[in-house]
């Protein structure tokens, strides 16, 4: 039985939003008015991960309420279509109303992901998405993402022009649809940003022009880089071994004039709730698919297991929700299922019943810190080993197949700056924290599993050869038409 009233649920979700780059979570040099304010109203996570550091994976993790690696989803090339039901799903078989707008990043638009009404959605390339990602080897490199850093600069893009058609889209609906609703009803809005190409509009990009009006990322300077054998080759492969500290502070720049656009397209739909007087009765979730390490530890975008990257902000808002919160237990994005099914007050299907995720009201409301552990797994582009991370209390975990160990303790240890792993005297723990990752997960196993797949996938494109020799570099999905 629900244990709050049901109500609407307006869920925004953004594209690489590293929960370092939020005010609310602490900087106080980004500008992010609207997202401080829906925390100052609500509750905010600060300890919420994704499931997988990267699009494709992630998002069929927060859909399907399971992690990927149960249904197959290794990397942007095996995106989810419906082969578990989603919460949209189990809405969709009640009778609830659910409607998406903007990026969904599944395998098509198909109503077999239970999303039967898209709106200008964004779903992986053709349906068949990003191969090259697919690639774990130590052979192939990504230089793209060097010259994604390399070409921040001030202006638009696809992407900008793309969310602000997304923004428009959900306001419109909300103050043109929802009266009609006889039903509790859900609102997924997807926006794009602050997933690069890093180009922001002039207005943003000039809030921070000032020498000093970013923070400087931790272990910034090379000589106080983390060394360790997956994350050295995932400097190679994005080629970001020598970036110049110019290069790399515009890059920063772009990213922090970014989250502040994404933050003003999120008041635009903010608003409309509250013109419309909804936001009486509608319940609001903020989150991202992953973050973004954007120089942290030398590292940049996401596909490793430290905090700027497998870290996300969540925040929620709304009736029965205490106002003003931070909750310290650990959350994830496989715990939106059942937030989404009590908000609304549908009911889980059997099979729901055994999936891991927790309802974050519940979380919420229940005022006290919870141990609880978190699970976050990854084999795609740029390491060529599957990586594990277990949060327990306040130790991360991050197991790698074949490769040492690291061990963070974020609560002395926060920026992650001292791994406990290379210390002999916690051998021990990390054994123990090793047998309760397996509790979940056969890392051995889903590590030949994964690249099975994904050898497979190639086979189907002619084999890595011939599927290289026809490569075109490309680093984001292309936008759908707008009107």
């Amino acid at each position: 039985m629900s244990k709050i009233k049901p109500a609407n649920l307006l869920f925004l979700f953004s594209d690489q939003h590293s929960k370092h780059i939020l005010g609310s979570y602490g900087n106080p040099y980004v500008k992010t008015p609207n997202l401080d304010l829906l925390a100052k109203e609500g509750a905010c996570f600060r300890n919420a991960y994704c499931n997988s550091p990267i699009c494709a994976p992630s998002r069929a993790a927060m859909a399907t309420g399971n992690y990927a690696s149960r249904g197959g989803f290794w990397d942007n090339a095996h995106a989810y279509g419906g082969e578990q039901a989603s919460w949209a799903t189990r809405l969709h078989e009640q009778g609830f109303p659910v409607t998406a707008i903007g990026k969904m990043h599944f395998k098509d638009a198909g109503p077999a992901s239970g999303f039967h009404d898209q709106r200008i959605p964004l779903h992986i390339k053709d349906g068949v998405g990003d191969i090259y990602g697919a690639i774990r080897d130590k052979e192939i490199t990504r230089l793209q993402f060097r010259a994604a850093l390399e070409e921040a600069c001030e202006g638009e893009s696809d992407y900008i022009r793309y969310d602000r058609a997304i923004a428009r889209t959900a306001s419109d609906y909300l103050r043109n649809e929802c009266a009609s609703h006889t039903k509790p009803f859900v609102l997924f809005v997807g926006f794009v940003t602050p997933h690069f190409p890093l180009t922001a509009p002039q207005e943003y990009f000039d809030l921070y022009a000032g020498e000093n009006s970013i923070r400087a990322p931790v272990c910034f300077d090379k000589a106080s880089w983390p060394r360790h054998p997956v994350i050295d080759d995932y400097r190679r492969y994005c080629g970001t071994t020598d970036i110049d500290k110019k290069t790399a502070r515009n890059a920063i720049r772009a990213y922090y004039a970014l989250c502040s656009f994404l933050d003003a397209q999120i008041g635009i739909v903010l608003d409309a709730l509250k013109e419309t007087g909804l936001d009486s009765n509608t319940r609001v979730i903020y989150s991202s698919d992953h973050g973004d390490t954007m120089g942290e530890h030398g590292l940049y975008f996401k596909s490793t297991m430290y905090e700027g990257s497998v870290g996300i902000p969540l925040i929620i808002k709304g009736p029965d929700i205490p106002e003003g919160i931070t909750v310290d237990s650990n959350a994830s994005l496989v715990d939106i299922f059942p937030s989404v099914l009590e908000c609304v007050g549908a009911q889980p299907d059997l099979p729901d019943l055994s999936l891991p995720g927790e309802s974050l009201w519940g979380l919420a409301k229940a005022g006290e810190y919870r141990d609880r552990a978190v699970f976050s797994e990854y084999y795609s582009q740029g390491v060529y080993t599957a990586m594990y991370m277990l949060r327990k209390g306040d130790y991360k975990y991050v197991h790698y197949v074949n490769e040492r160990p690291q061990l963070f303790n974020l609560a002395n240890d926060p920026n992650e700056q001292r791994d406990l792993a290379e210390i002999p005297e916690n051998a021990l723990l990390c054994e123990d924290l090793e047998a309760e990752l397996r509790k979940v997960v056969n890392p051995d196993y889903l590590e030949k599993t994964s690249k099975e797949a994904q050898r497979m996938l190639l086979e189907r494109h002619g084999g890595k050869r011939e599927f290289l020799r026809n490569f075109k570099p490309s680093l984001y999905s292309p936008i759908p038409k707008l009107k």
